[in-house]
């Protein structure tokens, strides 16, 4: 297994490449690799789909990635790791941001090849990061706050389209219901809004009624959807952030570690520890 560090918490560049020479790696950054150009394949966790020219993709910490290239490609990668966010100047609360798009990365794999849902929407997303770019290039004292306000667009745009694909490819075809598993996921932490009576009132469904609906969709409880919610969450802390176990605990309402240490073994067959150390290339 290889595993690359990012030195700095913010990097960019391009590169232009016909052969790609790399071993299937992981890295302990994230990535946005835009196509600026060429044709190959994406490998990802052993799962291969193609890419084009205007593809963009977000690249987790701790994924096995590389890439087959068909067609000489241009490719542009943006890296950064959490604190690029967590060492915010205050004025914009990114450590917030990163819990609520912990979900989508929670359920990044889960999704297949391109996920730009409209052309206009792509167009966007290229416009900013070739502006990202430009200002990289830059050394004056906007540049940086003018990059980490255009990524926290970018990777707001990415987690929409990354969501709505999600949601899509589950199959269920009763939007109400749909936008009831996105408030509960974008509202993990929130135990209150997660309580039947609040979610019955705010979706328009009898108190009576909601707990029987929920299963009929999801096929699960609500209770267990929270709870395997939570967990997807919690893979995603341990693999991505330095987090302790009780702080993640903390942070997602379970009482204490032992409490989602059991939970996590429940679901997944294995400990936390255990895990960790399956995580290879």
């Amino acid at each position: 297994m290889i595993t690359q560090s990012l030195q700095r918490i913010f990097e960019i560049h391009i590169e232009e490449l016909s052969v790609w020479e790399k071993r299937p790696h992981k890295h302990n950054f994230f990535e946005i690799v835009y196509i600026e150009k060429g044709s190959g394949y994406q490998c990802i966790n052993d799962h291969e789909f193609e890419y084009k020219e205007g593809n963009i993709f977000l690249l987790p910490p701790l994924d096995c990635h590389s890439f087959k290239i068909k067609e000489t490609t241009r490719f542009m990668f943006i890296r950064f790791t959490d604190h690029y966010f967590m060492n915010s100047d205050g004025k914009t609360d990114y450590n917030r941001w990163f819990e609520q798009i912990s979900y989508i990365i929670a359920h990044y794999n889960k999704v297949a090849g391109d996920i730009i849902s409209s052309e206009s929407e792509r167009q966007f997303l290229i416009q900013n990061l070739n502006m990202i770019y430009r200002e990289s290039l830059k050394t004056d004292v906007y540049s940086k706050s003018i990059i980490n306000s255009i990524l926290v667009t970018v990777l707001e745009l990415l987690g929409r389209n990354i969501e709505e694909k999600y949601l899509k490819e589950t199959q269920i075809s009763d939007s109400k219901f749909t936008e009831i598993l996105r408030f509960i996921n974008q509202n993990i932490t929130n135990t209150e809004q997660l309580k039947i009576p609040y979610l019955a009132e705010k979706f328009n469904v009898s108190k009576t009624y909601f707990s029987e609906y929920f299963k009929k969709n999801a096929q699960m409880s609500l209770v267990d959807y929270i709870i395997k919610a939570k967990l997807r969450i919690v893979e995603t802390k341990i693999k991505h952030t330095d987090l302790s176990l009780k702080e993640i605990a903390y942070q997602l309402n379970f009482t204490d570690s032992s409490h989602l240490s059991k939970s996590f073994k429940k679901m997944y067959g294995m400990s936390i520890r255990d895990f960790r150390n399956t995580q290879v290339c």
